[in-house]
């Protein structure tokens, strides 16, 4: 009894815990972007882990994940691993994936230490969350770096990515005015819908993108950025849980044994108490 009333307080303990997280996954209300990771993809994975070796790595480690397991799970080369996707000679390719950011220098940059992104899809909402998140910087002059996020207003973190997505500005738009029902209004006397100003999450809610992007400013097309986050995101959600399609795998098999395994129960259960009726 003990047992199981230890196994209940921690559960309830580690939901304690995980429901901040949660509630900071949606607290600027902003409509998160649709995306579905693909752990079968590993051109998506192996493209992904390029970007975050690229562009993320100086900043945010991924602590609890190898070279070697990222290598072998991605399907990469040890040999091409070492020298296209580890920059410090001193690494070896069984070192944990960390960078050499001191605490006190992240915090004097950038006024608090960047996150481990090893569990942050799990953390933070999902991928979809990282995947609108890097999705969302636009320019913002009242801010430190120059950018704020729709995501995660008043970011501390500059847009790593702006050479590659280019600038984007924020945008109010007029769109008709809707009734309770979701009714478009007309004017009686002029037969013309009412607008109002939308702005944001309630513009993004109503299907119209409030992010406008400043033409020439960026390495990459628009459709091609998203396919860079994308990968990105995937990538990610990868590290998250390496062992996902393995456990999804044998809990396949798990369930087939069971399934199996009642009908012998059952039958030995019945051969028991049939002498009871």
């Amino acid at each position: 009894m003990s047992m199981i009333t230890d196994s209940r307080t921690l559960s309830a303990f580690v939901m304690l815990l995980t429901l901040p997280m949660m509630a900071i996954a949606s607290e600027s209300g902003y409509p998160l972007d649709e995306m579905e990771p693909d752990l079968h993809d590993k051109a998506s994975l192996q493209r992904g882990a390029k970007t975050y070796l690229n562009y993320c790595m100086g900043c945010h480690s991924l602590q609890y994940q190898r070279y070697i397991r990222t290598a072998d799970d991605l399907g990469i080369p040890h040999k091409l691993m070492l020298e296209h996707m580890i920059f410090d000679p001193d690494v070896r390719i069984g070192d944990l994936m960390e960078n050499s950011m001191s605490i006190d220098n992240s915090r004097n940059w950038f006024g608090a230490a960047p996150p481990d992104l090893t569990l942050y899809t799990k953390l933070k909402g999902g991928p979809q969350y990282l995947y609108s998140y890097l999705r969302g910087f636009y320019e913002d002059s009242s801010r430190p770096f120059g950018v704020n996020n729709t995501v995660f207003e008043n970011v501390g973190m500059p847009h790593v990515l702006v050479e590659l997505q280019g600038s984007q500005r924020y945008v109010c738009s007029r769109v008709p005015k809707l009734t309770e029902n979701g009714a478009k209004i007309r004017d009686h006397r002029t037969l013309q819908y009412v607008t109002e100003e939308k702005c944001g999450a309630e513009l993004k809610a109503m299907g119209v993108n409030p992010l406008q992007h400043v033409e020439g400013t960026g390495t990459l097309t628009p459709e091609e950025y998203d396919q860079v986050v994308y990968d990105l995101s995937n990538f990610l959600y990868y590290t998250a849980e390496p062992i996902r399609l393995e456990r999804q795998r044998i809990g396949v098999y798990v369930l087939l044994f069971l399934a199996f395994f009642y009908v012998f129960t059952y039958l030995l259960g019945r051969e028991y108490t049939k002498e009871f009726h």
